[in-house]
């Protein structure tokens, strides 16, 4: 079972991670959004690990619903509204109480997936976050849970690779046609960066 005090490690480690990788996030995005990819997370997640450490919830619902609001009042561009939804969503999807399942966890967050997806009007292959987090969340979904974690980063970080060859249909990137093609999505490294970091806490 999974306890408030395992979602405030993601949280803090997606910190952590975001910290370490700010700058190849701003890379990618250089390429074919707004260069503040890496930026805005940093500033987002160190916002998030303050506030957690400040007031913790109590339950895990509680957790991921505190570092969306955080995430939607402190980044700016679009991936503190969709990264503030997923985590949003996720945190309503999850029972209300002191533990959860990793089943659980993963129904709620393919519910957060699917709010963003909604949110974002994207769909699998527009080269977007989408595109590591849906085979992250099915892979979570189908794999035993013991080993959910890792099945779910390692389908997310596929995922973010497959998007190197696509033409960008959705976002920022979407402007350069043709040009998008041939550079790793930004949002979809973040976010196999978000499950990469899930299955690195310990229970």
């Amino acid at each position: 079972m999974l306890s408030s005090s395992f979602f405030q490690r993601w949280m803090s480690g997606m910190a952590a991670a975001v910290e370490e990788e700010a700058d190849r996030l701003t890379e990618l995005d250089s390429a074919i959004g707004d260069a503040d990819h890496g930026s805005n997370l940093r500033r987002g997640f160190t916002a998030v690990a303050a506030a957690l450490e400040k007031e913790p919830p109590d339950t895990p619902g509680g957790v991921l619903a505190l570092a969306g609001r955080q995430l939607i009042s402190t980044v700016g561009g679009a991936s503190g509204p969709l990264y503030g939804t997923l985590l949003r969503r996720t945190g309503k999807g999850l029972p209300d109480a002191e533990e959860v399942s990793v089943a659980e966890l993963a129904q709620a967050l393919r519910a957060g997936v699917d709010a963003v997806a909604k949110l974002g009007g994207a769909a699998a292959g527009d080269k977007t976050m989408l595109d590591a987090l849906f085979p992250g969340v099915e892979a979570m979904e189908q794999a035993p849970a013991a080993g959910a974690f890792a099945a779910a980063r390692d389908a997310a970080e596929s995922g973010a690779l497959a998007t190197v060859p696509l033409q960008a249909r959705k976002g920022r990137a979407s402007y350069l046609g043709e040009r998008s093609i041939g550079h790793q999505d930004p949002g979809a490294t973040s976010a196999a960066l978000l499950l990469r970091t899930l299955a690195e806490v310990t229970v």
